[in-house]
């Protein structure tokens, strides 16, 4: 039996010979999927090679029984894939993998970096009011009273604060 590489030029990892024949045959049957008819024809040399006595040279060439072997491996992927309820299908498993919770923990935790280097780059009175106001939840009047400033200071503080807080955000490619 020939080595797996048999079939390889020294130094490429493209077939040649009857083994890009059949490449060239399962890639057309799987519409371009360039992996997954890599698997297929690895699937199909492998039971080949596991079941030399299923060829009969009387029935035609190794060829012709290589390419059945493939179509038919094709097909029952294929009827494997339809044969599953819609719920397990690539489109329900692609909702999932986009509601991933690990997926948008990180999103979050990296939108938190942003907004928080975002509020440091404000000058210290417009941050400071913002913290009272918005992180501890304080209406103007008790931010005006905690920070020993008055209460119209303390608005209109918070207007600017707030209007430079959103160019920081823009700047970081966050829409607030």
């Amino acid at each position: 039996m020939r080595s797996p590489a048999a079939g390889k030029r020294p130094g490429s990892s493209r077939p040649r010979g009857a083994q890009a024949a059949l490449f060239h045959y399962v890639l057309r049957l799987t519409s371009g999927d360039r992996q997954w008819a890599e698997d297929v024809v690895q699937e199909t040399l492998l039971r080949a090679w596991q079941h030399p006595a299923a060829f009969d040279p009387a029935r035609g060439p190794a060829r012709a029984w290589l390419c059945t072997v493939a179509r038919r491996l094709v097909t029952d992927a294929h009827r494997a894939r339809q044969s599953r309820s819609a719920e397990a299908g690539g489109e329900a498993l692609e909702r999932a993998a986009e509601q991933a919770p690990g997926e948008d923990e990180i999103e979050q935790a990296l939108q938190s970096w942003a907004v928080a280097d975002a509020v440091w780059s404000l000058s210290p009175d417009h941050r400071v009011v913002l913290l009272e106001t918005y992180y501890r939840g304080r209406t103007m009047a008790e931010a005006a009273r905690v920070l020993g400033i008055p209460l119209g200071t303390v608005k209109s503080r918070t207007y600017y604060a707030l209007h430079a807080l959103r160019l920081a955000l823009l700047e970081r490619g966050i829409e607030p």
